[in-house]
């Protein structure tokens, strides 16, 4: 187990966002977090990953130095300007005391599909180029749990389907990978387990075909409309 955590709560201007919340990351998994805009997704990683703090609660990490062995890639990329894919690359891995040979980092750039683009500025490069230069850093340092904010957001299809493939050769290697996505197509394909926040509380966890099949349901965005939008529940709080 990588990480537990144990009654999670947050909250803003007296508003609670997370509330209560209890869960697992184990190893080798490829968990997929969904939920609506303002669900406390976010919130709920960010204080797994040490971004923020919360009010209450407990978390329990595989090891002390747990931040050592965490790659993140969140929507807002820290690019160096100034700085080609490749300078970037060099130096992020410096920031974690990697001394990488340009060969290594060239070999990131080519996984990443950003080889032909290396000397090109960070911040010349086109949304989706920053997307993947964005999950590069994130694996420079070779993590073993990959956080991955809504990694495909405006690629087009054939860059979704690079990084559709980078996660499947993560999780081949044993690596955990955690990601976010609105595209219930793409966790279906992806994720092993499934878990779905709303209203700052986990609703729904589970392997992806079984939580279909416990619920009714043919598939996951039929699954996500009953569960998160549909029925008794109501979302128009958006946090």
């Amino acid at each position: 187990m990588y990480i537990q955590a144990i009654n999670l709560q947050k909250s803003y201007n007296k508003r609670k966002i997370v509330k209560g919340i209890h869960l697992e990351i184990g190893q080798g998994e490829i968990l997929a977090v969904i939920g609506p805009n303002g669900a406390g997704k976010s919130t709920t990683l960010e204080i797994l990953i040490g971004l923020r703090k919360a009010d209450a609660g407990e978390i329990n990490y595989w090891l002390d130095a747990y931040k050592e062995k965490i790659g993140v890639q969140l929507q807002a990329a820290p690019f160096f300007v100034g700085l080609n894919a490749f300078e970037n690359l060099k130096l992020f891995a410096a920031f974690y005391k990697k001394k990488l040979t340009d060969c290594q980092v060239n070999d990131m750039l080519k996984i990443c599909g950003l080889y032909d683009v290396r000397k090109v500025d960070a911040s010349k490069l086109s949304g989706g180029q920053q997307k993947r230069l964005a999950i590069s850093i994130a694996l420079i340092h070779n993590p073993d749990l990959i956080f991955l904010d809504e990694p495909t957001a405006a690629l087009d299809p054939r860059a979704r389907q690079e990084i559709h493939h980078l996660i499947k050769q993560l999780h081949k290697q044993n690596k955990t990978v955690v990601f976010t996505s609105h595209d219930m197509d793409e966790v279906d394909k992806l994720a092993t387990r499934v878990m779905m926040i709303d209203e700052g509380e986990i609703i729904a966890q589970g392997n992806p075909s079984a939580l279909c099949r416990e619920h009714h349901v043919s598939n996951l965005e039929q699954l996500y409309l009953k569960l998160a939008i549909g029925g008794e529940r109501n979302v128009s709080s958006n946090f």
